[in-house]
């Protein structure tokens, strides 16, 4: 065997040359790999043997490009010298993919004439999720081998699409033991060549090209609401239309164009900064990472409304078994036949088997008792959300749970330093802030009260990861970070309704910025008597003189929008008369605001929350700020959270822009002292 680089070898077995790559974690095409493919590939091609395989070391295939070269001057051989080469070389060329080949590593795979994989493997061409589109072909070559539709839909959905899957519609050629890949890549090549089979170029196939006319509008049409908003699925679009109807070369030429185009955009320098943020949310810098987290095989729900039903789903959806406690028994019924109804829309949608249920809810243990909790090694308790009902509840979870179990509360808002003064053991608890529906949306703010210890810390960290959620670490303060940043934006909204903006053109304009929906539907979703107390109201807002009306809401029928059967909202014109009737009496000026206005106030006061949490060091990144907005309240992806986007719009602006609204509406609006700061050295929130 020899040493090409640090990160390449070519060795040979008789008549077959193999090439093996191993660069961890995941093989990426960073410059030491494609230089040590080129020269790898140079060599081989003029050695004395008949076949080329290349496989990976370590746990995957190559696994794509080095995002963090992406958009910086590159050294060394290009992608596309890499692929030139493996097409020139004049051997059989084999690729041998485990782990996963995805984006660039897809791509490479694709310039070999046969593909052979590990059956535990999956292929993919995610850059899509970048907001890019595959720059190296990727385009051009997949839907010569699986057929345009196919590859249209694999391509804008940047799926991972499992080997044997990839095997029938002919992207892989053969599927290999898991346990002896190299040896059956090599015995595949020399059959190969053996039985004098084509050696074919894919960049040469065309049977697969033709389409059916209208398909690329068709294919536009049926995903306009996946693809809102978003540049780079309609770029792929081109890009595959080109391989119809073009030559090659020419087709790649435009594939290469446009994806220069979209890496210089907006848009995929927001989504590479979330692919950065998601991770670095996991780095928890003062806490002590080294302290083991504890093992967790059971855990415990109490409370099976919506939210319990919803955590309980995330767990035993990771394989946990979950104890679930209600106070009633009709209640404990009622929740466990909600969860089933959701699974059985499941199974209605193909997701899962019956089998696939069954041994979900399996994993339930229903009970009346909080005693049966005794065993857990975690309980999250998702009860009523008032203090004394969590307090007493928490105090006898202090009597009943084993020593080292840990107690987690799913409050949205309320101190959980007042929850752990009740227990013995204040550095067990925890909260989970999971979002609805629990069982969906992907977030889950971790807050650790004053005493919270770092095994409770890392142990909820490390299981939350395990049920598949983006966890974020914060500390406690009234909304946590996500509610608290929330609620500024709901101050802005209701200072426009106070100079006569209706809700519905405050709504339209969040929903033009990419939110899927904006304050007042989502008041109407949630219920605006959530917190009303009728014998208290006094018509002072205008949520409460909704709520006097009982226009509580879509389950109503009627709240901020009227509603028809279906729950299809139209403006109000009750709700207009009121708004046109509180903006009069407010004293202040009344004036037109187009969309771009709303956006500003509501985002800037948004981003001027954030600035005061990051000072009071609520949250430790204004990134996790920023994950917390993308998977707990849909802040749409492509512009990368609300502290990105104040980074991009720069510093000075947003505090120009603050200071004329304190000027307007009140020294509440003032910039917070870290905004102020920050853009007094040019400086930005990644800095602080």
């Amino acid at each position: 065997m020899a040493a090409i680089n640090e990160v390449t070898d070519l060795s040979f077995d008789d008549d077959v040359a193999i090439v093996t790559v191993d660069s961890p974690p995941v093989n990426a095409l960073g410059h030491h790999v494609r230089e040590g493919l080129y020269q790898a590939f140079t060599e081989a091609s003029g050695a004395d043997c008949e076949a080329i395989v290349l496989i990976c070391g370590g746990r995957t295939f190559i696994a794509g490009a080095d995002i963090r070269e992406l958009g910086t001057a590159r050294s060394g051989p290009t992608l596309g010298a890499v692929q030139d080469a493996m097409e020139s070389s004049g051997k059989v060329m084999v690729a041998a993919i485990h782990g996963t080949a995805l984006g660039g590593g897809l791509e490479v795979a694709l310039c070999a004439h046969y593909r052979i994989a590990d059956p535990n493997s999956r292929c993919g061409l995610p850059e899509v999720k970048l907001g890019l589109l595959p720059g190296a072909g990727g385009t051009q070559r997949l839907p010569r081998i699986i057929g345009v539709e196919r590859a249209l839909e694999m391509i804008t959905s940047g799926e991972h699409v499992p080997a044997p899957e990839c095997h029938r519609m002919g992207l892989i050629d053969e599927l290999a033991d898991e346990r002896s890949l190299r040896s059956d890549a090599i015995t595949f090549a020399r059959r190969i060549v053996a039985e004098g089979r084509p050696s074919t170029l894919v960049r040469d196939m065309k049977d697969k090209l033709k389409v059916t006319p209208g398909l690329f509008e068709e294919f536009r049409s049926s995903h306009t609401r996946r693809f809102s908003g978003f540049d780079a699925p309609e770029m792929i679009i081109r890009c595959m239309t080109a391989a119809v109807t073009l030559p090659f070369d020419e087709a790649l030429e435009i594939e290469r164009s446009l994806f220069e185009k979209l890496l210089e955009g907006t848009q995929s320098k927001a989504l590479r900064y979330v692919f950065f943020a998601e991770r670095e949310a996991r780095n928890l810098t003062d806490v002590d990472r080294s302290v083991v987290p504890l093992k967790v095989h059971r855990v415990g729900v109490v409370g099976a409304g919506t939210m319990g039903g919803g955590i309980t789903m995330s767990f035993i959806d990771a394989g946990i078994p979950v104890t679930v406690v209600e106070t009633d028994p009709q209640a404990l019924q009622h929740g466990l036949d909600v969860v089933r109804a959701n699974y059985d829309r499941s199974i209605r949608r193909g997701r899962f088997s019956v089998e696939q249920v069954d041994e979900r809810m399996g994993l339930v243990s229903p009970s009346l008792n909080l005693d049966d909790l005794s065993g857990v090694d975690l309980v999250v308790e998702a009860a009523f959300e008032r203090m004394q009902t969590k307090t007493e509840i928490f105090a006898r979870l202090n009597e009943i749970c084993k020593p080292g179990a840990v107690l987690a509360t799913n409050t949205s808002a309320l101190d959980i330093n007042e929850i752990a003064a009740v227990t013995s053991r204040p550095e067990a608890v925890i909260g989970m802030h999971f979002f609805s529906p629990a069982n969906v949306m992907k977030l889950v703010e971790v807050v650790r009260a004053d005493q919270t210890s770092d095994e409770v810390i890392n142990t909820v960290m490390a299981t939350t990861g395990r049920i598949g959620k983006v966890a974020v670490l914060v500390r406690v303060c009234p909304g946590f970070v996500g509610n608290r940043i929330l609620a500024a934006r709901r101050r802005a909204a209701d200072e426009l309704l106070n100079r006569g903006v209706m809700p519905w053109q405050i709504d339209s304009a969040l929903r033009d910025f990419g939110f899927a929906m904006g304050p007042f539907q989502m008041s109407d979703l949630a219920g605006l008597d959530l917190g009303w107390v009728r014998e208290e109201s006094t018509g002072s807002t205008i949520r409460e003189r909704l709520c006097e009306l009982n226009r509580r809401g879509q389950k109503t029928g009627a709240g901020y929008y009227d509603y028809d059967e279906n729950r299809r909202p139209t403006p109000s014109s009750i709700t207009s008369e009121i708004v046109t009737e509180f903006a009069r009496r407010s004293g202040v000026e009344h004036r037109r605001f187009d969309d771009s206005e709303i956006v500003d106030r509501l985002v800037l006061g948004m981003v001027n929350e954030g600035a005061r949490i990051l000072e009071e060091k609520m949250a430790m990144r204004a990134s996790d700020i920023d994950v917390i907005w993308l998977n707990g309240y849909n802040w749409p992806r492509y512009r990368g959270g609300p502290m990105h986007w104040a980074d991009q719009r720069g510093l000075r602006t947003v505090i120009n822009g603050l200071e004329a609204m304190a000027a307007e509406e009140g020294p509440h609006w003032e910039p917070a002292p870290l905004l102020r700061r920050l853009a007094s050295v040019g400086g930005s929130f990644g800095d602080a």
